[in-house]
């Protein structure tokens, strides 16, 4: 096959543009020329990007790109990311600020703490930690709720230099057992529990499990933290469990933040492995916390002074990371933390703290926007929404009719939507429209953001014409990368640098086009390509044809094996509540739909109607289980659910027949 051939076909066009506000064009904090100022020299933008932090050493030499591919930012400096986040902020008179307004899922449980409250509490679980025996390069590993004292003991970690490994509080023992070996982390900070849809949902018991298997495997853990927030009864080992009350709560507030080498590790954050085990992906101080404190300033446009910021992601993932704690709170801006649900207990939640809490600026993932839009207009419509200015969308892309309701109906029409792309490999936003610049185009991440430079190729390296599609890849160092996989270099090597080794490109697995204007699509994993009749088509885009339909909420397209045509598209379709089941004819209507937005080449063969689809509790859709139905094969490893009993409705939706010609 020539790499014409390969290139995933073209589809969708989008012609809807929706201009900056004027107002926030004017004033806003990234304008058009940083594009070219970027450009004509990356490592002295880097720098003062940099320069946005506090350094208690200057660094002599911005990038150290003399063994590929692995990078060294900021060579020479020094600096405390915790103090970055705190102290300063503190120092500069801002103490009396918010920094967090937290809220419980119970609906009476909510707190709010400054940056002054913040800091001493910082500062206590520092000496706590460091009584317990912890030490600069340790590992710790987190296994909390989305509570405040997640946020503390991440900063906690990075002021006394012990990497920190956060696992989400969805993760069964194994992964988490997997993960404490794996980075040899010798103390865990957890909670007796946390909330979940009304209900304490335990945490203890699964790193008392994961503790015993990390002996097994010949690990020892040395302490286990334990934050007392539902009081549910927790076994209890003398010699090696502590309350975080006995330890933080008694350890005194003044603490001298010590700097760091800017390549020192702050943190590593597992992701799922093509080979089963998963990667440590190892992110160090220095660049990284240049990369998030920028991205968050530059992509929200964030006025610290006025701004209430709210990421609704778990710190169990990277944008918890990113734009939850670092970004946000190296920018000294007021934001909100939730616990629970967006449904719990009213179908509102989300909108009512918005209204609550005066959010500005709201970054969340297509798939809640998706979940939302299968509810209606009437809920949000209960609630005054006039706070927002800004809009975010991470996790995947976002389809543009999703894009479009979610501008239209939680915006108001006024705001712009950011469509960002990146990874936990890339550490920040590396693609996404500017605010106050860029004309947003629904389901269009655009183009990279200053400093970050990207391209759409072939298999072969070219880069495709405008129209075209192919591999995403990043062709120039950026301070937020990933430094390697934990304690695996030639892993790290191999997963993510040689594909292009002799262009020293990055690239991950996702596919992408350059739309006829040049702007850049990001279509997923480029796995989830389907071959049919010798076109390459994306997933993604059949997904945002099906969604364009007024009665369908939600797809999830794979491509099955097929006789005739190598592999034929199926689609599973979650209906909006309105549209019933849709009538006898609506796999019919959707399937005629598809043909006349795309063309009859991406014609579904089989569309199954569907209560809910698989995802992972970040909100992504598992296609690989949806394959093994559509070729009916035993379902495979259910285990990173949100809920697994998802797939046994699906399996016998489909044995009950769905559907085709």
């Amino acid at each position: 096959m020539t790499s014409t051939e390969e290139t995933l076909s073209n589809l969708l066009k989008e012609d809807r543009r929706f201009e900056p506000p004027a107002e926030l064009a004017a004033h806003a904090n990234l304008q058009e020329e940083a594009y070219a100022r970027a450009e004509a020299d990356p490592d002295a933008f880097w720098a003062e990007q940099a320069e946005r932090l506090h350094w208690a050493t200057t660094w002599d030499q911005v990038l150290d790109w003399s063994n590929p591919p692995f990078a060294k930012w900021f060579v020479g400096g020094t600096i405390n990311a915790s103090y970055n986040c705190l102290d300063r902020h503190v120092d500069n008179g801002l103490g009396d600020r918010v920094a967090i307004h937290w809220v419980g899922e119970p609906e009476d449980d909510a707190r709010d703490l400054t940056y002054a409250e913040l800091k001493d509490e910082v500062c206590r679980a520092a000496n706590a930690l460091t009584e317990l025996g912890v030490a600069k390069g340790d590992r710790v590993a987190i296994y909390m709720p989305m509570i405040p004292e997640v946020v503390v003991a991440m900063l906690a970690c990075a002021r006394i230099g012990a990497p920190h490994t956060v696992v989400f509080g969805g993760f069964s023992s194994d992964a988490l057992a997997d993960r404490i070996v794996d980075c040899g982390a010798k103390v865990v900070i957890t909670a007796d529990g946390g909330y979940r849809r009304g209900a304490p949902s335990a945490l203890k018991p699964a790193v008392d499990e994961a503790r015993g298997k990390a002996a097994e495997a010949g690990f020892t853990v040395e302490k286990v933290v334990v934050v007392k927030r539902t009081g549910q009864d927790v076994d209890w080992d003398e010699s090696v469990d502590v309350w975080w009350d006995d330890t933080v709560g008694k350890a005194s507030a003044e603490h001298t933040a010590e700097a760091f080498d800017s390549e020192h590790p702050l943190y590593v954050m597992y992701t799922s492995g093509s080979t089963g085990k998963p990667k440590g992906i190892l992110h160090t101080t220095g660049g990284y916390l240049t990369g998030a404190s920028y991205t968050h300033w530059a992509v929200f446009d964030l006025k610290a002074d006025t701004d209430v910021y709210w990421c609704t992601a778990d710190v169990g993932w990277v944008t918890g990371h990113s734009y939850m704690v670092y970004g946000p709170l190296s920018n000294g801006v007021t934001q909100v933390v939730y616990e629970g649900t967006p449904d719990y207990p009213e179908r509102g939640r989300w909108w009512k703290i918005i209204e609550e809490k005066k959010v500005s600026i709201f970054y969340t993932a297509p798939t809640a926007i998706r979940s939302f839009m299968k509810q209606g207009t009437d809920v949000p419509a209960q609630h005054d929404l006039s706070t927002l200015r800004i809009l975010g969308s991470v996790g995947e892309p976002i389809n543009p009719e999703a894009y479009v309701w979610y501008r239209h109906v939680i915006g108001g029409d006024r705001t712009p939507v950011v469509d960002t792309w990146w990874q936990t490999e890339t550490g920040a936003i590396m693609i996404s429209p500017l605010p106050g610049v860029t004309d947003g185009k629904p389901g269009s991440a655009m183009i990279p953001i200053p400093g970050v430079s990207a391209d759409v190729v072939t298999e072969e390296g070219e880069s495709v014409p405008n129209g075209s599609g192919g591999y995403l890849v990043l062709t120039r160092p950026w301070p937020s990368m990933l430094r390697t996989i934990w304690g695996d270099d030639e892993r790290f090597k191999d997963t993510y640098w040689s594909k292009y080794a002799e262009q020293g490109w990055y690239f991950a697995g996702d596919g992408a086009k350059k739309d006829e204007d040049g702007d850049l699509w990001v279509l997923g994993r480029v796995d989830d390509v389907m071959n049919v009749s010798g076109h390459r088509l994306s997933t993604t885009e059949i997904e945002s044809a099906l969604v364009s339909h007024p009665k369908v909420a939600e797809a999830a397209v794979v491509g099955a094996k097929d006789a005739d045509t190598g592999q034929a598209v199926c689609a599973f379709v979650i209906l909006k509540e309105e549209a019933g089941d849709g009538g006898a004819d609506i796999v019919d209507e959707l399937r005629k739909h598809v043909r006349k937005v795309i063309g009859p080449i991406a014609t579904p063969r089989q569309i199954m109607i569907v209560p809910e689809l698989p995802k992972t509790r970040s909100g992504k859709i598992m296609r690989r289980l949806l394959r093994d139905v559509a070729e009916n094969r035993e379902v495979g490893d259910v285990t990173t659910l949100a809920d697994s009993s998802v797939m046994d409705l699906i399996s016998d939706g489909l044995s009950s027949g769905s559907s085709e010609d």
